[in-house]
């Protein structure tokens, strides 16, 4: 079964990301103390054996709050989920798109944004339509 490997908040826009072991989903808004509220991109998240992968591809071995991602699943591919629910815990999130890599990355690792253009490598995006506590740990899975 898939679970929610990391939990990552940005205070501030273009800030740090810091880790936390919970958050709070805030329907229609986002992750509760994020930077990014509201609109269609209120999370973002990163599959961990895709991160994994590209590491290996690029050749580096960055941590994954180098992809500024806010929650990293484990065991579930992202890849072509526009339109699909996400349960995470006893929270929803619909899952609006894919989150294209930008020039920070190649900052990050030369060649990384490339590599991350393939197979929703970059993560998804998702509006909270269900709040609730998450916490590393607590299973995820696709509805239906």
């Amino acid at each position: 079964m898939a679970v929610l490997h990391q939990i990552w908040i940005k205070r501030a826009h273009g800030g740090r990301m810091d880790a936390a072991t919970t958050a709070t989903l805030v329907e229609g808004r986002g992750i509760a103390g994020n930077a990014d509220q509201r609109g269609r991109r209120q999370v973002t998240l990163l599959d961990l054996e895709r991160w994994h992968e590209l590491m290996d591809k690029a050749g580096g071995d960055l941590e994954t709050s180098a992809r500024r991602a806010n929650l990293v699943i484990d065991g579930l591919d992202l890849f072509d989920a526009r339109g699909k629910t996400l349960h995470i815990g006893k929270a929803r999130l619909l899952i609006g798109g894919e989150v294209r890599p930008c020039e920070q990355m190649d900052e990050a690792l030369p060649g990384l944004q490339t590599a991350m253009r393939e197979r929703w490598a970059g993560g998804a995006f998702a509006e909270v339509i269900e709040g609730g506590e998450i916490a590393v740990g607590d299973p995820v899975k696709w509805a239906g």
